[in-house]
């Protein structure tokens, strides 16, 4: 089963999209539970040299980008998962560069599967809490409906030497499960 996590906030210059699909140990409610991922959680399927795409609302026909193409770049840090994203010179590249500029496309998602004890579940109080420890991640999704609080975009529009990459900003939550 392929599971969907969205968060963020987008900007967008025309051309370069960068930000965190993910944060680390920040605890989401996800409704019936609350999720945190943990440092490392993602470590394994960036290493593998497996094909991450970069999608539009998990929308296999709105390719944005993938690693093996290279527009896509994913790297862990202590933050979180770290993204810079070519966007395309496509109907749906040009169309999200305008979306994300009015603000209306303003979150980044991602879809994975757990790995075989990659998660941890307990009880805290009247709480139930997952802990995702170990994924593969398939993609990397851009969206105007995130879910985690702290995931972020924004997009390139200074040389990079003067950008400061990252930022944060809340966010609403949401959860789908595809099956």
């Amino acid at each position: 089963m392929l599971e969907v996590r969205s968060t963020g906030n987008l900007r967008s210059n025309g051309k370069t999209l960068h930000g965190y699909a993910a944060i680390f140990n920040s605890e989401a409610n996800l409704g019936s539970f609350s999720e945190v991922i943990r440092n490392g959680a993602f470590a394994k399927s960036l290493g593998s040299g497996s094909n991450i795409r970069a999608l539009y609302h998990h929308q296999g026909a709105a390719l944005l980008g993938t690693t093996r193409g290279g527009s896509l770049k994913l790297k862990e840090d202590a933050h979180g998962l770290a993204f810079e994203l070519a966007l395309p010179d496509t109907t749906h590249g040009r169309d999200l560069a305008v979306l994300v500029d009015r603000g209306d496309v303003a979150g980044c998602s991602f879809g994975f599967q757990v790995a075989d004890g990659g998660d941890r579940w307990e009880e805290r109080g009247s709480t139930i809490v997952r802990e995702l420890l170990e994924v593969n991640l398939h993609e990397i999704t851009l969206t105007s409906d995130p879910a985690y609080t702290d995931t972020t975009v924004a997009m390139r529009n200074k040389p990079k030497q003067y950008l400061v990459m990252f930022s944060c900003e809340p966010r609403n939550l949401w959860l789908e499960t595809c099956r």
